[in-house]
């Protein structure tokens, strides 16, 4: 029997194998010597096609030099449009990336590009994954790279990507961004490429297909406002607010059209990945008030604790809002609130850059709340995140309705009566829904500020 030394996966010490790099090892030992030509002419059947496209994939991902070889065989034993062979990498992507060795994880991206050219059924799933492997605030040289690797992908099959509208607007919105994170780091080489081919792309796609665009929603102005001071950027925010016409798009007249639009929860995943996602989860679904405290370090250092990582907070912020809706069920189990692990993280973040935006991003919803269209939980955790820290964390009550009166007045003030209608809508709706009983915790409070309960006051009831 052949022995591996290309190894798939990266383990720590006395770290058990995960059972997918069993599994295709095991195809791989069991069937090396059939991978050479000749190659068989029989038509396998079905358990041992599975075996063989094991077998296949293993040797792809762990031997470069035999890259020729493995994709000819391929080419020649496929019979189910490369199903099981992306599925396979797919797993691999969603479950095993951060553990992929150098080699492996440059052979995936190279055969995702070769999927790609013979259209293989699953490789736009594939595409999406990877995209949420690049990680937000992570600055470091293999980001980096997964960043710049799949930005050449996807500009490299550019007539693919058109027939792909959901990865063509899943890439668009990832790569803008890293384009914010990226923009305000130190100039480098390879940054500086990046940079350029991140701002080249999504130039592309906003310009030829912006109709397509429109389908990611209000989340598109949001992240778009980060890059006004790139100079193409600055253009097409000029171009957006004064000459809409010039992207050809009849139902687009005015930016109103785009904030009427609520984002789609597969956006917000594309910014959280997958172990990132599983903990977020499992911290609002099983862990109990009191218990919290142990579960939000260990998140922290994992997550939040390099240089950059702020940014992720917004990121993370969206996705508590808009993904995850907890059941009655759990709501009354006694289970940390939502409300409550996004106080924590709004007390994370130390630079005031970041906090504005993470606050922006727990009231964005607000500002164009449409009961129709819009959920009351997404609009629920601002909510009770101001009126729980009535009377004892008062300073986070006062910083929050103080911030949502500055973006009512400030956002956008050429249509601040929709805004200001949008906030209304969503304090109407969140006492018409019985989240809270009345207004009174705030209008009635006396330890908020006289200046905020007049203001508020008198949006609420004038």
């Amino acid at each position: 029997m052949a022995v591996l030394t290309n190894p798939l996966l990266h383990y720590n010490p006395y770290e058990a194998k995960h059972q997918l790099d069993l599994s295709l090892s095991k195809a791989y030992l069991l069937l090396h010597s059939q991978l050479k030509p000749p190659f068989p002419l029989t038509i396998p059947s079905p358990s041992e096609y599975a075996l063989l496209t094991q077998a296949l994939a293993f040797s792809l991902l762990t031997q470069p030099n035999l890259t020729k070889i493995n994709l000819k065989h391929l080419h020649a034993s496929v019979t189910d449009g490369y199903d099981l062979f992306t599925t396979t990498l797919l797993n691999l992507t969603d479950n095993c990336y951060p553990k992929l060795l150098p080699v492996p994880r440059t052979q995936l991206l190279f055969l995702c590009s070769q999927l790609i050219n013979v259209a293989a059924f699953k490789v736009d799933s594939l595409v999406i994954s990877l995209l949420r492997r690049i990680n937000g605030g992570d600055f470091t040289e293999p980001n980096l790279w997964l960043s710049t690797e799949l930005v050449k992908i996807l500009s490299d099959n550019w007539d693919w990507l058109l027939d792909e509208p959901l990865v063509l607007t899943s890439a668009l919105f990832v790569f803008l961004r890293l384009l914010a994170d990226h923009y305000r780091l130190v100039s480098g080489p390879q940054l500086d490429e990046l940079k350029r081919l991140e701002i080249t792309f999504c130039i592309r796609v906003l310009r030829n297909c912006f109709h397509l665009c429109l389908g990611i929603g209000r989340d598109l102005i949001r992240i778009l406002q980060d890059l006004f001071v790139i100079p193409e950027f600055k253009e097409l925010w000029k171009d957006l607010i004064c000459d809409p016409c010039k992207f050809g798009v009849l139902c687009f007249s005015d930016l109103c059209d785009i904030y009427r639009i609520k984002t789609p929860r597969h956006y917000f995943l594309l910014r959280i990945n997958q172990e990132m996602e599983a903990q977020l989860r499992f911290l609002l679904t099983h862990v109990k008030w009191g218990n919290q405290q142990r579960y939000q370090v260990w998140f922290a250092k994992k997550y939040l604790s390099s240089p950059g990582s702020e940014t992720v907070i917004v990121d993370v912020i969206r996705f508590i809002c808009q993904c995850y809706h907890p059941s009655k069920e759990i709501i009354q189990s006694g289970v940390i609130s939502r409300w409550a692990v996004i106080g924590w993280l709004l007390k994370s973040v130390k630079r005031n850059y970041f906090e504005a935006n993470a606050k922006l991003a727990l009231f964005y919803d607000w500002l164009f709340f449409n009961d129709t269209i819009d959920s009351i939980m997404d609009i629920e955790p601002a909510m009770l995140l101001m009126v729980s820290s009535v009377p004892q964390y008062m300073e986070i009550t006062h910083c929050l309705l103080e911030f949502l009166f500055l973006v009512v007045d400030n956002y956008d003030v050429q249509r601040k009566n929709v805004i200001a209608k949008g906030v209304l809508g969503a304090f109407n709706a969140l006492v018409k829904r019985g989240v809270v009983h009345s207004l009174e915790v705030l209008t009635s409070c006396d330890k908020l500020s006289p200046f905020l309960r007049e203001k508020l006051s008198k949006f609420l009831f004038d």
